[in-house]
């Protein structure tokens, strides 16, 4: 798939960004066509070449029924984690790493999980920003609210999938 100027793509791991230019650049030694992307939230530019965006994940923002979908995820209850750290760790980046929504999604109902029961590490901590900046910017850009709205509604679709998972488990002794 190819971008257009000033269309609003997504960087896997980092969040919406915008293409602000398509050209030329030298990038091992070759002259490539390259993405110039602009990251939304901090203003960072990214170079990506085109023979690469398959390769680091970009991917066109997801349409609205995406993210009815996606908070359908976020509060059904099905939270999936791994007893030990390193292995949640270990699969909490390979989804981070898709750069996909549910994914993403996962690592996040995950990590909140887990935060009821034990403080997170610090690794975990800064994955959990980066799941939730990355759902909430995305949220926000599809839906066109604020970044803070759409914080709300995804710590409510949390708490939500939270409050029915102690339902099933009161439910289940």
């Amino acid at each position: 798939m190819e971008f257009k100027i000033g269309q609003k793509v997504v960087y896997p791991n980092y969040g919406v960004t915008k293409v602000e230019k398509i050209e030329p650049a030298h990038w091992d030694g070759e002259e490539q066509s390259c993405y110039h992307l602009r990251l939304l939230s901090n203003d960072a530019q990214i170079m990506v070449p085109l023979i690469n965006q398959d390769l680091v994940g970009l991917r066109s923002l997801c349409d609205k029924k995406e993210i009815k979908e996606l908070f359908g995820i976020l509060e059904d209850g099905n939270i999936d984690t791994y007893k030990d750290w390193k292995g949640r760790y270990k699969q909490n980046l390979d989804k981070m790493r898709t750069g996909q929504l549910v994914e993403v999604a996962e690592v996040l109902k995950n990590l909140r999980l887990v935060s009821e029961r034990k403080s997170l590490s610090f690794r975990e901590k800064k994955m959990f920003e980066r799941a939730k900046h990355f759902i909430v910017s995305e949220i926000a850009h599809v839906k066109a609210v604020s970044e803070e709205d759409s914080s709300v509604q995804v710590d409510s679709a949390l708490e939500a999938s939270l409050a029915k998972r102690r339902k099933q488990r009161a439910a289940a002794s």
